[in-house]
This record gives C-alpha cells, structure tokens and sequence, in this order.
C-alpha cells in the first residue's frame, strides 16, 4: 500500500463464507498487497487459553474436561459436543463470539494508528454471530457446494457427514451474498487475483475519499 498518501479513514473489512470457500486464500492475497489481516479461528483459539473470564465460561458449560490436564482448550471434545447440542453450540457461540469481537475492534484501532487505508478481519460465522454490523464492508467467497465438501474433507480429514453437520450451522450462501459489498468467485475456473485486485483498489479509493 502507498505509504506517502493519507487516509482520512481506516475501514473495517470483513471477509467471510461458507467452510471450505477458501477464505483463508483470499486473505493471503490481501496480506500480499499489505493489508493486516485479523483471523478469527487463529484468535478464538488464543481467547479460549488466556481470556480467564471466557474459559470459566466454558468450563461452565462443558466441565472439566474442555480443558486438558496442563491447563489447555481441548477444542475436539467441546466440537464433539458442541456441534450435536444446538444448545450448547448456541451458547459457546454466545460466549466466544462477542470475547473475539472486541479483541477484533482493539486490534483494528491499533492498526488504524498507521496511516493503512483498510485492516481484514476474517471469519466463518460473522453474519450469524452479527458482528458484520460493525463492519465498513464484508466480503463474501463463494464456492460450489460439493466442492468446498470435497476441500475440507481433504484439508482436514474430515467424513463427509462431519464436514455437512458443520455446513448445517452456517447461513446459505445465497443469504450470505445479499449481504456482502464484494463477492469473490472461487469455483476453480475464475482466477482470484484479479478479483481480489479489484476489491483492493475500490477500497483504497474509499479510504482517500471518506
């Protein structure tokens, strides 16, 4: 990004979709053209071992054993039930969602400090923990449906089955593109990078203009 010009405005962009839409590609491509990306997953992870109010409240609801013996978030066992208890998903969610919002909001006015016209945030429930209400723009990646199955099922060992009870839990991405400001194509046919491009330069001509 041009370091000699003047951004009356750092914004907000979020970056998500559905599991297996490529998110994480996107970003980097991002990072590469030198903006700072927040990654949610990355910092929910950090949240849930070092935020001490939010890991009683985990404890609170899955008991002891969400932690291991020497202290850390044992992520499979609380997944294991989280994603077969709607109730308990639903209040995980409602612990851990706002905890990396605000983290989110602290470290995006750090960066706005630096004269950057845009920070990233990414995350794959951001319009259905709402916090795309606090965003200046959201981008949405979209993919074919079987082949983000086919992606994660690879990327993370995953059965098919496992991979479609995590789907149930994300909004169509129908309704996810009715929200987004960009939508980034990322079926395997069209090239990303003139797309992200794209996006980039809108968003640096925002930042100069606000």
């Amino acid at each position: 990004m041009p370091d000699s010009l003047t951004y009356t405005k750092c914004l907000r962009v979020g970056v998500t979709g559905g599991i297996g839409s490529g998110k994480s590609t996107v970003c980097l491509m991002f990072a590469a053209l030198g903006a700072p990306v927040y990654n949610a997953d990355i910092w929910a992870k950090w949240l849930t071992n070092n935020d001490p109010k939010l890991k009683q409240g985990i404890l609170d609801i899955f008991g002891e054993q969400a932690y291991t013996a020497t202290g850390e978030y044992n992520r499979p066992y609380v997944a294991g039930i989280a994603f077969s208890d709607a109730s308990k998903l639903a209040a995980l969610n409602a612990l851990v969602h706002p905890a990396v919002e605000q983290h989110s909001l602290e470290w995006h006015r750090q960066q706005a400090t630096l004269n950057i016209p845009y920070t990233i945030r990414e995350a794959a429930l951001m319009i259905e923990s709402g916090s795309h209400r606090s965003l200046d723009r959201l981008i949405v990646v979209t993919a074919p449906e079987q082949l983000r199955l086919e992606r994660v099922v690879e990327r993370d060992r995953l059965t098919e089955a496992q991979v479609r009870a995590r789907m149930q839990h994300q909004l169509p991405e129908s309704e996810k593109i009715k929200m987004a400001d960009f939508v980034i194509d990322n079926d395997g046919a069209r090239m990303l990078v003139p797309q992200v491009w794209q996006i980039h330069r809108s968003l640096l001509q925002e930042a100069q203009n606000t």
